[in-house]
């Protein structure tokens, strides 16, 4: 890997924030399953912010290409700003945020940073979203990109561009979530929020982790706020979407909406 990699070069140009908003405790939380490729990349891209305080947690579920091990070395090299947990099979993306932000939270952090360790997600948006939801008392801020100003790669094909716009319609009208990009993945987190929505009980293991999330979030009143990005296409590895989460994304909502009231504060 080259430090020349574009968004190592993308990240050291990002905004740079004000102390102390720059010195905040940030915990970027990178759930993994088969990211040996990828990894190395997005860790000295999240290294090059200027953000002095961040630290890096992989989640990584066993993945057979050896993505644990790559990670143990990073962690020996980084001197305490990474950090892994292992754990011992494939038990879906909600499970492995859970678990990484529930560790990120008793580890300290203030805020907590879920995102794609594809790449698709790029690191130079985090100081933009920090300073966003710091100087607006947001609870969360999302990576849109579905609001003005957000862009997709221009390798999605029709099918997922309609695809994608339709779940957020469906989830939108379902839950009646003014949120522009409710599927998103990209998000920062106040740690006052994730305690207060109740982050053990959340109950979705796919892509649906992201709706939940949010419908807690807008039930317990936190602020949610957007800004724009461009959603990148992954370069290396494979998509991990399967049939059965695309399935699960689809009813969760409607278990969701019948829950209503318990998720009231």
């Amino acid at each position: 890997m080259s430090s020349s990699d574009p968004a190592i070069e993308r990240a050291a140009r990002a905004v740079e924030l004000p102390e102390p908003w720059c010195d905040s405790a940030v915990t970027v939380v990178l759930p993994t399953y088969n990211e040996a490729d990828n990894l190395p990349v997005i860790t000295r891209a999240l290294l090059a912010l200027p953000l002095s305080a961040l630290r890096i947690l992989v989640v990584d579920d066993n993945s057979p290409d050896g993505t644990g091990e790559v990670a143990e070395k990073l962690a020996e090299e980084l001197d305490g700003r990474l950090s892994v947990v292992h754990r011992t099979a494939k038990e879906g993306l909600g499970r492995a945020y859970v678990d990484g932000m529930t560790r990120a939270l008793d580890a300290g952090a203030d805020f907590v940073v879920q995102m794609d360790a594809d790449l698709s997600h790029s690191p130079e948006y985090l100081p933009e979203m920090l300073g966003t939801l710091l100087a607006t008392r947001a609870g969360v801020v999302i990576g849109s990109r579905y609001v003005t100003g957000g862009v997709l790669a221009e390798e999605w094909g029709l099918h997922r561009k309609l695809l994608s716009g339709w779940a957020n319609f469906y989830v939108q009208r379902l839950l009646s979530l003014r949120i522009r990009d409710v599927t998103a993945g990209f998000k920062l987190w106040r740690a006052s929020t994730l305690r207060d929505i109740d982050l053990e009980s959340v109950g979705s293991n796919g892509y649906s982790f992201q709706v939940e999330m949010n419908y807690r979030t807008v039930l317990r009143g936190h602020k949610v706020m957007e800004v724009p990005i461009r959603f990148e296409e992954r370069q290396r590895g494979a998509s991990k979407m399967s049939f059965a989460v695309q399935w699960e994304s689809a009813l969760m909502p409607l278990r969701l909406r019948r829950r209503r009231r318990d998720l009231r504060p």
